[in-house]
């Protein structure tokens, strides 16, 4: 077998064994694995797929041998995961010690260093170096000044944290990934083994196709409903932008505008109930809060987030004059819904157990895939049948995107092991306070832009973990519920997604469109700035996460949502005609202010809006060209 089949079949076997695991099917047989040593199994196997796909420079590896380094540090993580497995009952008396032997931490060295050295393969060197400064400055915090000084912790004291504490490597965050993660990578690598991506393509061609910018709203359609189940901003843009784009440029949308229109609404699956990307799952798991309460407070966010998207690509296509789809390209609404109303069946499954049952995440997506099996078998075409083989691939595929998450979530238990240890989980935050001088506008300022430089190069799991444990504790000390700082701190992660320079998504984007990145970034900060504007909006007025009075809900909720429709279009330019810049200043700030959780502001945004529309229905239209498109009226 080649270097991709060895691989794959690693993958498939490796993901067999915690569908095993999930499905409590071992210990219905009385045959029971202990959370720490399932958790070092899975870190094990996860080590072999990591240093066989990836080389040293980080790519993927184009021969099958390995290096003599690569075994060395396999064998190394195979040792300091297995002792964990297998001798679990040691490592137990270790924990009763506070502190490792020579043996304990050499052991712990032996994972420690092939953990690290798997993240930065397999994502980038940024988390390893926090970690590894961060390691350094719990030992030597006696050395440091100000608020990086402490007591200082010995390497024994400090690998028993990471090693053998429940807050280290093995704690809640590789818990996570090792349960609920890959029960729902697999359920959406099966989905679109299924073909439902297809079908929720055509559900939104049907839809929208007969209206002006038809395949960017089928975009953003799509690309919400999709994203919200895959996980993965950057391989959702890959996968439904492989048909939008190029259909978006087909129409007459820029190609920068069409690839940051499917990067952004890729990026906002993960903040779209009910699954968010698997985020609702481990924020619920983090920050112990029910997972029902944490799809309600996301809800009304998350619209005006797609609010904003979708208004502005209709005001897009209004203002150059871009038609709906030639009738030959649209499908029929009831054609394609008769082709694949089965899809609804274990979508309405997962919904039902999660919300109605209340089951655990991971046990209603176990409950959930019969149904997707079975409703598989309802397709006219058979390449959508779940049998065991494309099953098989369909688990090796989630596998393998599922792998560096695995290994960054064990380095971020490395992270918030060493934060609890030093104390700096503490003295950060009251810092931060101390200088914003615990001004809430002020430390959502910073902690936003701490967010954002965090989030850049991880994926959206991993951006979240490494935001709940470094900046969350901020805004949670300055008064903000948990669920509100969570929130905040997700919006700004995954805006990471789409703004320049790292950009995950848009440089997917651009592969697809052909446009030049910077260009197509500053397109979706502008298309996404919802991601940035909605968190200071909810931090300030929670009922916009649907807290407290519900007439309070109710007008918060109608006031963000015209203010939303307003910035897009200032943004873009076009309101009943085209905007001059005045204008689209004017019209901008009057949607902030409706947006703003103050009265006098909001009535201040409705009067700009009078004066803003009374200007434009008085003003003069002229036409002005616009190259390579129709005659699109504008004022003077």
């Amino acid at each position: 077998m080649n270097r991709g089949q060895v691989i794959t079949v690693l993958a498939g076997i490796t993901g067999l064994y915690e569908v095993l695991i999930a499905s409590r099917a071992l210990t219905w047989l009385g045959i029971y694995f202990p959370r720490v040593q399932h958790r070092a199994i899975s870190l094990a196997l996860v080590f072999l797929i990591i240093f066989l796909a990836y080389s040293a420079r980080g790519k993927e590896r184009e021969r099958a041998t390995l290096a003599w380094y690569d075994v060395l540090l396999v064998i190394a993580g195979l040792i300091g995961a297995g002792f964990m497995a297998v001798f679990y009952d040691l490592a137990l008396e270790y924990s009763s010690y506070g502190y490792l032997d020579t043996l304990g931490m050499a052991l712990a060295l032996l994972l420690i260093v092939p953990l690290l050295e798997a993240v930065r393969r397999s994502s980038s060197w940024i988390l390893p170096l926090l970690i590894i400064t961060l390691m350094a400055m719990t030992m030597f915090q006696n050395y440091l000044p100000g608020l990086l000084h402490g007591k200082g912790f010995a390497l024994d004291r400090l690998t028993y944290g990471i090693y053998v504490g429940t807050g280290g490597i093995f704690g809640l965050p590789l818990g996570v990934s090792t349960s609920i993660l890959i029960v729902f990578l697999l359920y959406a690598s099966l989905l679109q083994t299924a073909g439902v991506g297809e079908w929720f393509m055509g559900i939104a061609l049907a839809l929208t196709g007969s209206a002006r910018g038809g395949p960017a709203k089928a975009a953003v359609i799509s690309s919400a409903f999709f994203g919200t189940i895959s996980g993965s901003p950057a391989g959702n843009t890959a996968t439904t932008g492989a048909f939008t784009i190029p259909l978006m440029i087909k129409t007459g949308y820029r190609p920068t505008v069409a690839g940051a229109v499917e990067a952004v609404s890729s990026t906002g699956g993960q903040l779209l109930p009910p699954v968010m990307g698997a985020v609702a799952f481990v924020m619920a798991e983090w920050i112990n809060v029910g997972y029902a309460d944490i799809v309600k407070a996301a809800l009304i966010p998350a619209v005006l987030y797609y609010v904003v998207v979708f208004a502005s690509v209709h005001f897009e296509a209004l203002r150059h004059g871009i038609r709906p789809s030639p009738r030959g390209d649209i499908p029929a609404a009831a054609s394609v819904l008769k082709e694949g109303w089965f899809y609804l069946i274990p979508l309405g499954a997962l919904v039902y157990f999660l919300i109605f049952v209340r089951l655990p995440p991971d046990i209603a997506g176990m409950f959930s895939l019969p149904f997707l099996i079975g409703s598989s078998f309802l397709s006219r075409n058979r390449k959508h049948w779940l049998l065991p083989r494309p099953i098989f691939y369909g688990v090796a595929a989630a596998t393998k995107s599922w792998v560096g998450i695995v290994v960054i979530t064990a380095a971020v238990g490395m992270l918030v092991g060493s934060l609890e240890l030093s104390g700096l989980a503490v003295r950060i935050p009251g810092f931060l306070l101390e200088v914003s001088g615990q001004n809430l506008a002020l430390t959502l300022a910073f902690v936003g832009l701490s967010s954002l430089v965090l989030g850049m190069g991880l994926d959206s799991i991993p951006a979240y973990m490494t935001l709940a444990a470094l900046a969350a504790p901020t805004l949670i000390t300055l008064g903000l519920s948990p669920t509100t700082a969570h929130l905040f701190v997700v919006y700004w992660g995954m805006a990471s997604f789409i703004t320049p320079p790292v950009c995950i998504a848009v440089f997917v984007a651009c592969g697809l469109s052909g446009a030049k990145v910077w260009a197509t970034g500053w397109e979706a900060v502008k298309l996404g700035i919802a991601a940035y504007v909605i968190p200071f909006a909810f931090a300030f007025d929670q009922s916009l996460l649907m807290e407290g009075p519900v007439d309070r809900i109710v007008v918060s909720g109608i006031t963000a949502l015209a203010g939303s429709i307003i910035v897009a279009a200032g943004l873009r330019g076009y309101m009943l005609r085209r905007l001059g810049l005045i204008q689209r200043s004017a019209a901008v700030a009057a949607g902030f202010m409706l947006i703003a959780p103050s009265v006098p502001l909001a009535f201040s945004g409705v009067g700009l809006i009078a004066i803003l529309v009374a200007w434009q229905l008085r003003t003069p239209v002229v036409a002005v060209p616009d190259p390579g498109r129709e005659v699109t009226p504008t004022v003077r």
